[in-house]
């Protein structure tokens, strides 16, 4: 018995330490993010479900997996994170998918403009996934700022760029490199 309670203490002290490191990298991400020229990728809020319903058509929300009450609230959210913090946007881009989009607007405002680059590539093959992931690549390296960039995409494109699988509405601050998936500096937690 006491066995078992030691180990539940020092699992309990792993625990917490996990929980001030997560915090500590949180609030780095977050320093960083605030640097000039730096780039962000959110995976779009809580949509529910899995990919899309059969007959998807961009442009028409009725056809997709759209973001729910949580979902709207997180985008919210995260647009006051920024706020508060003071962190100069200096463009938002996001995927052409209905929940990506709202996830910006909400956050951001109007000043979102939509890029293909970052449209989902789920159940595509890998020649598609291979050019939009080419063309983002590009698109991530060409950014000079000012402020940051923020991409609001999905979580096939992020892994795809950073090898990282992100939840819903997490964000994972990134810096392009010559060739090769971008490096992951910091993630961003819902």
């Amino acid at each position: 018995m006491k066995a078992i309670a030691a180990l539940s203490r020092s699992a309990a002290a792993g625990l917490g330490l996990g929980l001030v490191a997560g915090m500590a990298a949180a609030a780095d991400g977050w320093d960083t993010l605030a640097r000039p020229g730096a780039i962000v990728l959110f995976r779009h809020a809580t949509a529910p479900g899995v990919g899309d319903p059969p007959g998807l058509r961009l442009g028409d929300c009725s056809t997709q997996r759209n973001l729910d009450a949580q979902g709207r609230a997180e985008a919210r959210a995260l647009g006051e994170q920024f706020r508060r913090r003071g962190i100069a946007v200096g463009a938002v881009l996001s995927s052409q998918w209905c929940r990506a989009r709202e996830t910006a607007q909400l956050a951001f405002g109007d000043r979102v403009r939509e890029e293909p680059a970052f449209n989902s590539f789920f159940g595509q093959g890998p020649q598609q996934r291979d050019a939009q992931t080419a063309q983002a690549r590009r698109l991530l390296r060409e950014w000079q700022g000012p402020g940051a960039l923020v991409v609001v995409t999905h979580q096939v494109n992020i892994t795809a760029l950073t090898g990282h699988a992100t939840a819903s509405g997490e964000g994972v601050v990134v810096r392009p490199t010559a060739e090769g998936p971008v490096r992951v500096i910091a993630t961003l937690r819902p």
